[in-house]
């Protein structure tokens, strides 16, 4: 059974063009999924499988606490699984059609304010070590280019390109996505690549942009660490490297970035996922009347950041 899974995941990373990231959550929740089904059932074969089953294994999820977002996300999973067992001639019908998805509560970005971004950036400017201009740097980039953190640590550093103020993501392959540095993340890195990471190398042939302490690629679980540390200092709580992204897309549009540029830079796949951004925006500075406000993006960002709850524009 594990070999389906196994052509599953190669079939679907190339069509539709999943990170590396993604294709390990899939792979992990489907051999969940196989894990339960041989325990609890003996299942030897894919073509046994029934709407029980998937009922019983979303009754077990739940009865292990998980979030109804992860859920959710696991029960995607196995849909898009059945369906290409279906397509595959293993299934007659698809098990997952009629199931229903679990209910999860409305996507709300959280932000935090320019003035929080620069607390955290100036607390760590006050470190002149190695680790220091790397943190800095890191910091720096992520929010003047809105990346996932993920795509954060697999910088290399042939993937920046100062002279051109780009650096290109990675994220599929197939399909890099260039996104510009401000002057300010220009010269961070630039202050980095000459002082801090010659520093910090130990292999003369180590491609990654950012390093470890050992020499070696940054983790994103190493850069969770190092941003809790400087949230701390800066008294800035609840700070993600995701919030860091969401600050940045609703800074940019509050500063007239267009939607389709914010979606390309973001590298979202539908412009839905863009538009929450904008949504948001405008009830944050909404006044009681129904109409914008004419208040500063400060103004539209900090009532942002108390989590105002987004209610979609028809």
């Amino acid at each position: 059974m594990r070999e389906h899974i196994d052509t599953f995941l190669v079939s679907v990373g190339k069509e539709r063009g999943l990170s590396a990231n993604t294709v390990a959550a899939y792979r992990n929740d489907l051999e969940q999924f196989a894990t339960f089904l041989g325990s609890a059932y003996r299942l030897g074969s894919w073509a046994d499988l029934s709407p029980a089953e998937l009922g019983d294994f979303i009754a077990y999820l739940r009865q292990r606490q998980y979030a109804e977002t992860t859920v959710a996300r696991k029960l995607a999973a196995v849909k898009s699984f059945c369906q290409f067992l279906k397509e595959q001639g293993i299934l007659a019908i698809n098990p997952a059609d009629r199931l229903p998805s679990p209910k999860v509560g409305r996507f709300t970005p959280r932000a935090i304010t320019p003035e929080e971004v620069t607390a955290l950036i100036t607390a760590a400017s006050s470190d002149p070590s190695p680790e220091g201009l790397r943190d800095r740097a890191m910091l720096v980039t992520l929010y003047a280019t809105g990346m996932r953190v993920s795509e954060l640590t697999a910088l290399d550093v042939k993937d920046v390109d100062l002279e051109r103020g780009l650096v290109r993501v990675n994220r599929n392959p197939e399909r890099p996505r260039w996104v510009p540095l401000n002057p300010e993340a220009i010269a961070t890195l630039q202050e980095y690549l000459q002082t801090g990471r010659p520093l910090l190398v130990q292999r003369p042939d180590e491609p990654a942009l950012f390093l470890n302490h050992r020499g070696s690629r940054l983790t994103r679980q190493g850069f969770w660490l190092i941003l809790k540390q400087y949230a701390d200092q800066a008294g800035v709580p609840e700070v993600t490297p995701h919030t860091l992204r969401h600050s940045f897309a609703l800074h940019a549009l509050s500063q007239g970035c267009e939607l389709r540029e914010l979606q390309r830079i973001l590298g979202h796949v539908s412009p839905a996922t863009t538009l929450v951004y904008q949504q948001l925006l405008q009830q944050a500075a909404t006044s009681p009347d129904g109409h914008l406000s004419t208040g500063s993006a400060s103004t539209y960002t900090e009532a942002v950041s108390q989590g105002v709850t987004v209610v979609p524009h028809e």
